[in-house]
């Protein structure tokens, strides 16, 4: 099943983005639009935020939006991050009209779909916001302009967090340093999770972007 495009209706705003940067969240499995963007209230003013709903319905009786499909921990395919990804780019083709530059902010699948994004449009996405997520496997076109742009990504996980795989998490401390200008923390006794003082460093990350 290819994955649909994204329901420009279900988008919650904050904020214009014409002459003004622009901040997207991208909220993580059985969640929806809602969820990051009750974080919006502790970032800075100067962005324009939109936040987006995932196109694909989890299996029953998940509720909520999912990115790509999960079947059991360890099952997270590449092309379909990707898919979503590629769909992110498209929604940013009519939504960032105007829009001074383009950040990414996801937690979890969110996280994921966030940094491939960044993999295939390097040009147009300025920096990226990774909580409690991970970089996918494989290699896209984008890879090598990223080891050479460097671009600031700020990666953020609790140390009691089990959901992503170790596999996983391994994968993303070897790929980021040698793709990104990266900023992380591990926050001691964080499950699979937002902090508050994790949100605090997102916001001073983001300042840093102005």
């Amino acid at each position: 099943m290819q994955t649909p495009i994204l329901d420009d209706d279900a988008v919650l705003w904050k904020g214009e983005p014409a002459g003004r940067p622009l901040l997207v969240l991208l909220h993580g499995y059985g969640s929806d639009e809602r969820d990051l963007f009750a974080l919006s209230e502790h970032l800075p003013d100067e962005f324009a935020i939109a936040s987006v709903r995932a196109p694909l319905n989890p299996p029953f009786p998940m509720s909520g939006y999912s990115w790509y499909p999960i079947e059991g921990l360890e099952s997270r395919d590449p092309d379909r991050v990707t898919e979503s990804a590629q769909r992110v780019r498209e929604w940013l083709d009519v939504a960032a009209t105007g829009a001074t530059s383009v950040g990414l902010l996801g937690f979890s699948q969110g996280g994921a779909v966030a940094l491939q994004t960044l993999r295939l449009d390097p040009e147009r996405v300025e920096f990226v916001v990774n909580l409690s997520g991970y970089a996918a496997g494989g290699e896209l076109p984008g890879d090598e302009t990223l080891k050479a742009s460097r671009p600031p990504v700020f990666w953020g996980r609790g140390s009691a967090d089990d959901v992503i795989p170790e596999a996983a998490v391994v994968h993303t401390t070897d790929w980021l340093p040698g793709h990104c200008e990266l900023a992380g923390r591990i926050y001691p006794g964080l499950a699979h999770a937002v902090s508050p003082q994790e949100i605090a460093d997102v916001a001073t990350f983001l300042r840093k972007q102005l």
